[in-house]
């Protein structure tokens, strides 16, 4: 901190709001009039970028941006904005959760009656998520749900829309004419490694969301249609051996009408019983955790590179077994296919955290092109421009580094972080994330 240079380090930091593995480049921009070839902006020089992560166990700073770029995702699809009219929020609309079948029975806080196992678990005690019989729990069977969770989450959308049409009397192909289906959903992990998937579902008419869904399409209507087809959603595989296993969702499916102005969320972590939540605190339950990681200390961050890297890892015996089942189930030539060891520190799964249908609202692209052009436009408007002048941006840059080079400069840069996320937490409570995202 004494250096001379200290300044021009927080400058940077601070640039990168806190970000903990940022990317320093040297090099220039340019912003030039495209008739005129006129210079309207430029920087050289040395220049600091976000590493741009989704995870907050790798960067809290960048997991804000992503966390707030997916609650504007998700609340458009619910009460419209960012090219959504904001008429979906009159249309039929449920926030479902799909959970993981059993593969054994687990230490829990089932609320007022002990666990299973006949003892009382406080909140953060370690047992809590894990086997009441390691020796009995079918980890090749969880593995494997894992790996192909995305695929029965595509049969059951399709599984979806088929129950939909059936309801209202109609084939798939004639319901295209009546109504549109569309979701935004998030992959979170439980604490028994396992993940379940939150989903916004939404009814629109034929055009998608600028139009109303038919009248009969009421929210008991979709809510039945969605546990029909979680119920009837069902994939086969088989184990090393070659016996088969069927593939399926868990029986509890969680369905919430979410067209009033107010809904309960079950809260997976507390027996404080159910939350009742607006339809922004909504979206920023599900984007939050589109940021989470697996739950495993020192997992869900770094691929697995060896047998000897598992053996090192400090997590409990329940994820290390789960890690290592991946491992040695992607040795097998018959699960090639599934990667399994490329994804062995995510437990197995291997889909995106956050998925939406395409007309549910906007993407992350579009609210990284408004950004874009935002700055462009700032450009223009301090050089006396009007904003829809055509410009030619000229980027020429090389990395100089990634991250820090001591543990005193992320210690430093983990305290500058720190601050700037209370004090825009402070200011946007209900999004938990960055306000000028």
């Amino acid at each position: 901190m004494r250096s001379p240079a200290y300044r021009e380090w927080r400058a940077g930091v601070e640039s990168v709001q806190g970000c903990l593995q940022p990317v320093r480049l040297v090099g220039k921009f340019e912003v030039r009039h495209m008739g005129t070839g006129d210079l309207i902006a430029s920087r050289q020089g040395r220049v600091w970028a976000s590493c741009g992560t989704r995870r907050a166990a790798v960067c809290p700073t960048c997991a804000d941006r992503y966390a707030a770029d997916a609650w504007h995702l998700i609340h458009a699809g619910m009460s419209g904005g960012k090219g959504i009219p904001d008429t979906v929020a009159r249309s039929t609309r449920l926030f479902v959760t799909l959970t993981a079948p059993s593969f054994g029975r687990v230490h829990s806080r089932p609320g007022k009656r002990p666990c299973s196992c006949g003892r009382w678990h406080p909140e953060g005690h370690p047992l809590l998520g894990n086997p009441i019989d390691p020796d009995t729990y079918d980890y090749t069977g969880a593995v494997l749900w894992q790996a192909h969770s995305g695929k029965l989450w595509h049969r059951f959308t399709i599984a979806l829309r088929r129950a939909v049409a059936a309801a209202g009397g109609l084939t798939v192909r004639e319901s295209g004419a009546h109504l549109r289906i569309s979701y935004a959903k998030v992959a979170e992990y439980q604490r028994r490694g396992l993940v379940h998937f939150h989903a916004v579902v939404r009814a629109d008419g034929p055009s998608g969301p600028d139009s109303s869904p038919p009248v009969w399409l009421t929210p008991d209507v979709l809510a039945d249609a969605v546990r029909t087809a979680a119920s009837s959603v069902e994939l086969d595989t088989a184990r090393p051996d070659g016996t088969a296993l069927p593939l399926a969702w868990g029986t509890q499916v969680d369905v919430k009408d979410i067209t009033a102005t107010d809904i309960d969320i079950p809260d997976d972590d507390s027996d404080n019983g159910d939350q009742v939540v607006r339809d922004t605190r909504l979206a920023g339950y599900i984007a939050k955790y589109a940021t989470k990681g697996t739950g495993a200390t020192e997992t869900g961050d770094r691929r697995i590179r060896s047998q000897s890297h598992i053996d090192r890892l400090q997590v409990s015996a329940h994820h290390r077994a789960m890690i290592q089942t991946a491992w040695d189930l992607g040795g097998l030539d018959q699960y090639a296919d599934l990667k399994l060891r490329h994804w062995a520190h995510m437990l197995g799964f291997r889909g995106h955290f956050l998925t939406k249908s395409r007309i549910y609202s906007t993407t992350f692209k579009n609210l990284r092109a408004e950004r874009r052009a935002h700055q462009i436009q700032t450009a223009l408007t301090d050089a006396g421009l009007p904003e829809d002048t055509d410009v030619l941006v000229v980027n020429d840059w090389q990395i100089l580094g990634i991250g820090y080079d001591s543990r005193e400069q992320l210690e430093l840069a983990t305290a500058i972080g720190d601050r700037i996320r209370a004090a825009r937490t402070k200011h946007t409570p209900e999004r938990g994330g960055d306000s000028d995202a």
